[in-house]
């Protein structure tokens, strides 16, 4: 049975999509079947993995409509064991789209039905807004990773977005976890990174998870290249950071 994991936070530039992209990567290369959905009009997440959004005609927006089903958009990617339903600009008409539709929320728990237990693990990279496209994506989660990154805002928002989960929980998904709190951007050297580390630990005690994604120039190149940091440089800090996420999270859910 397949876990669908959300990686979310409204703010922007926080690390989703780097998280979405290399843990993908990471949990392949421990030999997981991965599919990665692309919920970002962005589709940051999909050229990271060296798709060419402009030729995407099935991805996440058809798959939203329901013109398609989860299986015909599914496309194979340069990362072991990766598949991914990719994004396209397009996706930012979807929000009015959906507004008058019945179940709204529903409909990307209700695509993914069919194709759930073909993967060991679903992640979704999630827009930076708490619109109808995250909500859809909470909604069809079993628990959600939440980035925050080491500066001066880090905290700032993180209540609505618990809020928004809170309601999530009570009205739409009784079994949305939260399945831990990312903290990425880690510079050693700062005095700001070691102090928001310690506030939210301090806060959030055992949600946060031991790995610390640390501010890597490898981990920003890869992107460009179209390449998890897994695949661009796997002797990178980078790498190993994202490699022991994926060993925490795995024996978190043995």
């Amino acid at each position: 049975m397949g876990k669908i994991i959300a990686i979310a936070n409204q703010k922007g530039g926080v690390g989703k999509t780097t998280t979405s992209v290399n843990l993908a990567a990471s949990l392949g290369v421990l030999e997981q079947k991965i599919l990665l959905i692309d919920s970002d009009p962005q589709a940051n997440a999909s050229s990271g993995l060296g798709i060419d959004i402009d030729t995407v005609r099935n991805g996440t927006y058809q798959l939203l409509e329901h013109t398609v089903s989860a299986k015909d958009a599914i496309v194979k990617t340069n990362s072991p064991n990766v598949d991914i339903i990719p994004a396209h600009i397009d996706l930012v008409a979807i929000e009015i789209e959906l507004v008058d539709k019945d179940e709204r929320e529903y409909m990307l728990k209700k695509a993914l039905k069919e194709i759930k237990d073909d993967y060991d693990y679903i992640l979704i990279d999630c827009a930076p807004s708490l619109g109808l496209i995250t909500l859809n994506s909470l909604v069809a989660a079993d628990a959600v990773i939440i980035p925050i990154q080491c500066e001066y805002f880090a905290l700032e928002g993180l209540g609505k977005l618990l809020n928004t989960i809170k309601g999530v929980q009570k009205i739409h998904n009784k079994e949305l976890d939260i399945e831990g709190l990312l903290l990425t951007m880690y510079d050693s050297r700062l005095r700001l990174s070691n102090q928001v580390v310690e506030e939210v630990k301090k806060h959030f005690e055992n949600m946060v998870f031991k790995t610390i994604i640390q501010r890597n120039v490898r981990l920003s190149e890869a992107p460009s290249y179209g390449e998890s940091i897994i695949k661009y440089d796997a002797t990178s800090r980078g790498a190993e950071n994202y490699i022991n996420l994926a060993h925490e999270i795995l024996k978190k859910n043995t």
